[in-house]
């Protein structure tokens, strides 16, 4: 069967009942559920910034912390063993139900950005794990907030989406995330700190989760292009759905070797 077949065949919500069902509340029954993705989240999160990033030097460092000849330049080995350490960390955070707060996202986004920075960077007072001093903007639509604003951008965001008690848990996701990359809080590795944000909170929140594919690259731009646009949520909400069809649908076409049965419409 080809993939844009499983896709039609799964909806979001299979997938989101389908994670729900194994009733995760221990760290060892998080890392047991996601065995097998770990190395494609790190590899496609790295991949969407860095073409250098390989799967096979990706898959290397997540089960052998090693590289056998490797060729390529020291920083992009850095950030793939960063994303190795941030996964511990958000194992950790998991295993201790810590919130998601200021002080967690500078922790994920020190191990992704640790021994990474360029000179300008470190030489403009800029450091792994803290917020931006200096203004960065991006993108076409020139997203960033000052400097000075993103404190408080940021504790407004994260009280919104932690305050939230209804079921639209992706929907609050998506909305995370392109709030995130709007404020763009540090002055590198805002893509791969929201990514790996977003998929603590859902977690934290019994929803599984997602691998943004390095391959959906332009769907994935456009979709956060749409809020710093004209603020539309909407884009990403739907990435985010077929994402995780994506992401899971191989999973829920085989339990136990055998094909599973849809009844959802």
């Amino acid at each position: 069967m080809i993939e844009s077949e499983v896709d039609f065949m799964i909806s979001c919500k299979d997938v989101i009942k389908f994670w729900q069902a194994k009733k995760i509340f221990s760290v060892s029954e998080l890392a047991s559920a996601i065995n097998g993705k770990v190395i494609s989240l790190a590899y496609h999160s790295g991949k969407l910034e860095n073409a250098a990033i390989t799967y096979n030097d990706t898959r290397e460092i997540f089960e052998h912390d090693r590289v056998v000849s490797y060729t390529g330049d020291l920083r992009t080995l850095f950030e793939i063993r960063n994303a190795k350490d941030a996964f511990d960390e958000l194992l950790g955070a998991f295993e201790k139900n810590l919130p998601l707060d200021e002080a967690l996202i500078c922790k994920f986004h020190y191990q992704l950005t640790k021994n990474t920075y360029d000179i300008n960077r470190w030489d403009a007072g800029e450091r792994p794990g803290k917020f931006k001093i200096n203004d960065y903007v991006v993108g076409r639509e020139e997203a960033g907030a000052l400097p000075e604003d993103v404190p408080s951008e940021m504790s407004e965001l994260l009280k919104e989406i932690n305050d939230y008690q209804g079921e639209e848990i992706l929907k609050v996701g998506a909305y995370f995330h392109v709030k995130f990359e709007n404020i763009h809080p540090f002055a590198d590795g805002n893509g791969r700190t929201g990514r790996l944000a977003l998929n603590y909170f859902l977690l934290q929140k019994n929803n599984p989760p997602v691998i943004i594919h390095e391959e959906d690259r332009k769907k994935y731009f456009e979709a956060l292009e749409a809020w710093d646009k004209r603020q539309a949520l909407e884009p990403m909400i739907f990435f985010l759905q077929e994402q995780t069809v994506k992401t899971w649908a191989k999973n829920l076409l085989t339990r136990g070797g055998k094909k599973i049965n849809h009844d959802s419409k």
